[in-house]
């Protein structure tokens, strides 16, 4: 037999037996972790609606609006005319941009839940069915289900 037929069958028998080898140490069975949910009782307080988004005054609409605003009306008239355009261009849609954004805001609700332990909740995240003041209701990690 050639050299080279020899180291063929040796690199193939030992890529054969490799493939049967097991990594150390072999896997042990592990059950799951078990998730504990925290439940607590209450009667909702009060409701609230607040705006979801940032309270800041400027935000990315107003300042792409007045780029986009300044960009066209930099293509009005010549000289003064023209800083003026671009002026007026770049308030009116810095302007825009702003009612646009506050626009896109979306109305969020809070309710507010007084434990049966005596501690207050604030929890923004409802189960199924509708919340109204008064209604008793269970408290499953942070989300308010009716009960």
């Amino acid at each position: 037999m050639s050299v080279r037929k020899s180291a063929v069958v040796l690199i193939a028998g030992a890529a054969l037996l490799g493939g049967c080898a097991y990594p150390e140490p072999y896997p042990v069975y592990q059950p799951a972790p078990v998730v504990q949910q925290r439940t607590e009782y209450g009667v909702v307080e009060s409701i609230e609606m607040y705006r979801d988004g940032s309270g800041a005054p400027i935000g990315l609409g107003t300042i792409l609006g007045g780029i986009a605003g300044g960009v066209l009306g930099h293509q009005i008239g010549s000289g003064h005319g023209n800083t003026a355009a671009t002026i007026a261009g770049a308030v009116g849609g810095a302007v825009v941009g702003n009612q646009v954004e506050r626009a896109n805001a979306r109305d969020r609700y809070r309710a507010i839940v007084r434990l049966d332990s005596g501690g207050t909740l604030a929890l923004n995240e409802f189960g199924e069915g509708e919340l109204r003041v008064g209604d008793r209701v269970r408290v499953v990690n942070s989300r308010v289900y009716r009960y």
